[in-house]
């Protein structure tokens, strides 16, 4: 086929958007063309952000269709959103193939979707166009949508997808144990968002029969029972690492680049990081209560504080406090995070775990202070602390809260014992070993570029 035409559909979230957008440029390499479909709001914020411009002259064409969500305030509500992704979005997808197949560029050779947009392959099967889907998170969370039917079967949650009781479970006995209250769909302490999130769950997995290939964002020595369960999962990853560490396509806030002078003023592994990536919100005593952690720590921080990550209109800080921490604490909107990771002033990083960041820390090889929040984030966080042991959980108050102390405490065990950090350096030797020449995860790419081009 030479160089196919490959179509490519995120779901439209920042924490899809990159890696998707990584897997586009590794696919580019290799000498596919790809069309990359966002949103008309996401759209504008990449272009307002990134230097790519409109993609054209790197192999990647930047192009948007409606959602008919016209106010922010309408995105700040899930419901919408999903309801915009998976009943407004199929048609204009499906216009978008039907003007690109009928000019006279190439004609689309497959379309590689999300997960999470499974009726991106129910057109491409309608149209006869080959199908891919990718996975961003963890396999883990894919053989938890591959049990549903076997948990509703044992009655661990009913059909829409209530558990029964709150109780710790495996999907197979060398995986880490979950709890019934942490599945991605039940964490949401919203009823009618629990039910709109398993059922469109529901219905993208049944789409997933339809794709020839299954990828996903992770390597076998990472989850190697979850792969066992479901072996059709190939993973890929880290695709993050295959990239250039400066490379911030995808991002829809500019990078501050202004932090790496700032770090590298400061003292061999002293600093400690904090992100929490693109949709953590922290009510106002939560997020006041980290500052004074960060401050009570005595050590220097590099703070990312995205915008609308609380919910206050003036000042979110406590009383005085930029003035009290001075130079040793630096705050940025957002950040070029793979290069923080390398830099050798680095001494931890206080994660949100969500898989992308999850991921970027274990190519780098840095401990990890675990602050957990929703979806997938609860079971990461077990691979973490228990599985990999390269982190350490921040646990909470009778409140709901983290507390300074509990902070500062956790930073210096994990700083200070030497165990954390040998872990991650040996993780993160297995883990790049996979994308190498060779390794499992360069050949599973490999393969599904061959298949692109037969």
């Amino acid at each position: 086929m030479g160089n196919p035409h490959v179509l490519v559909i995120p779901y439209p979230s920042q924490g899809h958007v990159i890696p998707m957008m990584k897997l586009s440029q590794c696919l580019v390499k290799q000498g596919c063309r790809i069309t990359f479909v966002n949103t008309e709001y996401n759209h504008k914020q990449l272009m307002n952000a990134s230097a790519m411009k409109d993609g054209t002259g790197n192999g990647i064409r930047l192009v948007s269709v409606s959602d008919v969500l016209e106010s922010s305030e309408e995105r700040k509500q899930p419901e919408k959103v999903m309801k915009a992704i998976m009943q407004v979005m199929p048609q204009k997808v499906e216009e978008l193939i039907d003007q690109v197949n009928e000019s006279d560029d190439e004609e689309i050779a497959c379309v590689l979707a999300d997960y999470n947009v499974g009726w991106a392959l129910e057109i491409a099967d309608k149209k006869g166009i080959r199908r891919a889907a990718f996975r961003p998170n963890a396999a883990t969370l894919m053989v938890l949508v591959l049990s549903i039917q076997k948990l509703i079967g044992d009655g661990i949650i009913d059909k829409d997808g209530t558990p029964t009781k709150k109780q710790m479970i495996k999907l197979s006995p060398n995986m880490p144990a979950m709890n019934t209250a942490d599945f991605m769909w039940t964490c949401t302490g919203n009823m009618n968002l629990q039910k709109t999130i398993f059922k469109n769950t529901i219905t993208n997995t049944r789409a997933m029969k339809l794709t020839n290939w299954l990828l996903c964002n992770s390597a076998y020595d990472l989850e190697p029972a979850a792969f066992t369960m479901a072996p059709e999962i190939l993973p890929i990853g880290p695709i993050f690492a295959g990239n250039p560490p400066g490379d911030s396509a995808g991002n829809f806030w500019a990078e501050d680049f202004t932090c790496l002078k700032w770090l590298d003023q400061q003292p061999p592994q002293s600093v400690i990081y904090v992100a929490f990536g693109s949709s953590t919100f922290l009510e106002q005593t939560q997020f006041h209560e980290l500052a004074l952690g960060l401050e009570l720590s005595n050590r220097p921080f590099l703070w990312v504080v995205r915008p609308g990550i609380t919910y206050a209109v003036d000042d979110a800080y406590p009383k005085g406090f930029r003035h009290r921490v001075g130079g040793r604490g630096k705050i940025v909107d957002w950040a070029p995070q793979l290069k923080i990771l390398d830099h050798p002033s680095v001494a931890c990083f206080i994660i949100h775990c969500g898989w992308n960041s999850t991921m970027a820390a274990l190519s780098k090889g840095g401990p990890l202070l675990c602050w957990n929040y929703i979806v997938d984030q609860f079971h990461n966080e077990s691979y973490i602390c228990d599985t990999w042991k390269v982190g350490l959980r921040l646990n909470r108050d009778e409140r709901g809260i983290i507390t300074p102390e509990e902070i500062k405490t956790k930073v210096e065990e994990l700083v200070g014992n030497g165990k954390y950090s040998a872990s991650a350096l040996g993780l993160k030797e297995l883990v790049m070993s996979s994308i190498k020449e060779g390794g499992s995860s360069y050949n599973n790419l490999m393969n599904f570029i061959l298949w692109l081009k037969s």
